[in-house]
């Protein structure tokens, strides 16, 4: 199938004023300067009639799928507060892909979700990242799983605790439960590469389901995503991925704006958001629409996530738009919802720009993407039309 006619913004570093995209069997075959001579354009292919093509859009943090739309603690399954070390539960076990949110978030145009577990544990287990649309079964639909281990910090774990009169109630028990749990998971990955190397050397470890699941974060294969509003907690996250030399990004990172120049000095990634909501909690005090432009500034790496259900996930475009109100380019502001998402999440392989190879979920509409009072004119999601 071929689109014609359409001003493509690839996410690369060039646009097409007319061109096409061709896809088939779900990924991008071809992509040019108006339908090549050699391309028949047939009555299966769709004519753009000049709107914009853009990939599909990345919400890069959410918990669509388990805090279910419509439903009390029936559709509530994003967080086991019963421990505060859970890095084992997985979130492929947890999504319902038939929850109605999904399919809000296809039709707004929002193809990709990462999505799992909450904060309410210092440790929470795993996120996914996953279509929004084109199958029943979400083992057909995951894109990455585990794409990350869920870390929280700051006032979340702080409450539910607090709530039971348990700990960790306090930051500092909050960092000591992760301190714990990490170091436990490395003395166990070095007894078993020990055990690997010389099986005569000792005994094969006893498993342990909490530390085996942290293993993929201490060998490097995938990121911590650090839940933290305020300044210092966004340091403490940074001072646990030091002293553990783990890869990580910062989530929500809301006063990431007042300390730019230092997140630029560490070289850290933020996914910040939710945009649309309220101050609903002391640390959401400096909540701001510049914050966007400000990293921007700085060359920081940035971005934006929706945290459904606080916003609704089809409100991503919208919340990017926001972003330009604040300051920041547009150009900017949609990278952060496509190419930019896609490689603070690691998925970028698969989604996030337009080139070939890549899965084919496109976005085609007429004005800017971020228009409330428009739907897109058409939604692809590997290359079948939503």
């Amino acid at each position: 199938m071929i689109i014609y006619n359409a001003k493509i913004k690839t996410m690369l570093d060039f646009d097409i004023e007319n061109g096409y995209v061709e896809f088939h069997h779900g990924k991008i075959t071809g992509i040019g300067i108006k339908p090549a001579p050699a391309k028949i354009i047939s009555e299966n292919d769709i004519d753009a009639k000049g709107m914009t093509l853009v990939p599909g859009f990345i919400d890069a943090h959410c918990h669509v799928g388990a805090f279910e739309n419509g439903l009390g603690f029936e559709g509530t399954d994003a967080n086991e507060i019963t421990d505060p070390s859970t890095p084992h539960l997985r979130a492929i076990d947890m999504i319902n892909p038939a929850d109605f949110a999904f399919t809000e978030a296809a039709r707004a145009g929002v193809t990709c979700v990462v999505t799992g577990v909450g904060s309410a544990n210092p440790l929470g287990g795993e996120l996914l990242a996953m279509k929004t649309a084109g199958a029943k079964q979400i083992d057909k639909l995951i894109i990455k799983s585990p794409l990350a281990v869920k870390m929280a910090l700051g006032e979340n774990p702080k409450t539910c605790y607090f709530e039971r009169d348990e700990s960790p109630k306090t930051r500092m028990a909050t960092a000591a439960v992760i301190r714990e749990q990490l170091y436990k998971a490395k003395r166990y990955m070095e007894a078993l590469e020990k055990h690997k190397a010389d099986t005569e050397a000792g005994d094969l470890p006893e498993y342990d389901i909490k530390n085996e699941a942290l293993l993929p974060l201490l060998r490097g294969e995938i990121k911590a995503h650090i839940h933290c509003h305020r300044a210092d907690d966004i340091f403490t996250a940074i001072r646990l991925a030091k002293e553990f030399g783990f890869d990580y990004v910062l989530v929500h990172a809301t006063e990431s704006g007042l300390i730019a120049e230092e997140l630029k000095e560490e070289k850290s990634a933020c996914i910040i958001g939710p945009i649309i909501c309220d101050r609903s909690k002391p640390e959401l005090v400096n909540l701001r629409l510049d914050t966007a432009s400000k990293l921007h500034k700085e060359a920081v790496s940035f971005a934006i996530c929706t945290d459904h259900p606080v916003t609704p996930v089809q409100y991503l475009p919208l919340s990017a738009g926001l972003t330009v109100r604040g300051g920041l380019d547009k150009e900017t502001a949609l990278r952060a919802i496509t190419i930019n998402a896609a490689k603070i999440c690691g998925i970028d392989n698969r989604v996030g720009s337009i080139e070939i190879g890549k899965d084919a979920d496109f976005v085609l509409f007429d004005g800017e993407f971020y228009d409330y009072m428009k739907e897109p004119a058409l939604v692809v999601i590997d290359g079948k039309i939503i």
